[in-house]
């Protein structure tokens, strides 16, 4: 089992009372969130109520009951209330309820990369599937892993949430990327953003 996925083990099923329809949930979310800022779910604290047929694919997709759900302000929404918690699994969270559901990798795909410069310094801005936008640096950083020997780059977004950036972005960054010899004699390609380096491949 990868870092990235979310076991279920025997100590993290509780007996939940049944979970409401994604809908109901959609709609107290909105209620909640009406001033248009994230909802601060690190500081809610409901009762966990059940597993909800609901996950989100590798490619940053959205499904429900298996079939994939094509409203963007739905996803959105969702995307707003998630937090991963201390047994790495992944909940929809709202203040009277809170609904485990399944993340394949991580829940973010970064799909767009832009090259800012300001004062001479460069900054990557990133923007996920669903709107988020984080300028890489400290507070973002960038890590590489490896899929057996392909490279699986990967940004802090929020919180305990990450996102995979995305092949295109990507292929974008290592055409911005520039040569460097690492501690142990390989070759690695550093990309810079914010003051800081971050290493997205090695040679």
């Amino acid at each position: 089992m990868s870092p990235q996925e979310s076991p279920v083990s025997p100590e993290n099923v509780a007996t939940p009372t049944r979970p409401r329809d994604p809908l109901d949930i959609a709609r107290l979310i909105q209620a909640e969130a009406g001033n248009g800022k994230l909802p601060p779910v690190h500081k809610w604290n409901p009762d966990f109520c059940g597993d909800i047929d609901m996950e989100i694919r590798r490619n940053g997709q959205w499904f429900y009951l298996g079939t994939p759900i094509n409203r963007a302000p739905l996803v959105k929404l969702f995307s707003s209330v998630l937090r991963r918690d201390d047994d790495d699994c992944y909940y929809l969270i709202t203040p009277v309820e809170k609904v485990r559901i399944r993340v394949e990798d991580v829940p973010f795909l970064i799909t767009t990369v832009e090259r800012l410069e300001r004062e001479g310094q460069h900054y990557l801005q990133m923007t996920t599937q669903t709107g988020d936008v984080v300028i890489a640096g400290e507070e973002h950083p960038i890590r590489l892993c490896y899929r057996g020997s392909e490279p699986a780059p990967y940004v802090h977004v929020r919180d305990r949430l990450d996102a995979l950036i995305g092949r295109n972005a990507y292929y974008q960054m290592i055409d911005w990327g520039h040569d460097r010899k690492a501690d142990d004699g390989r070759q690695e390609l550093v990309i810079d953003s914010a003051g800081m380096s971050f290493v997205i491949g090695h040679y």
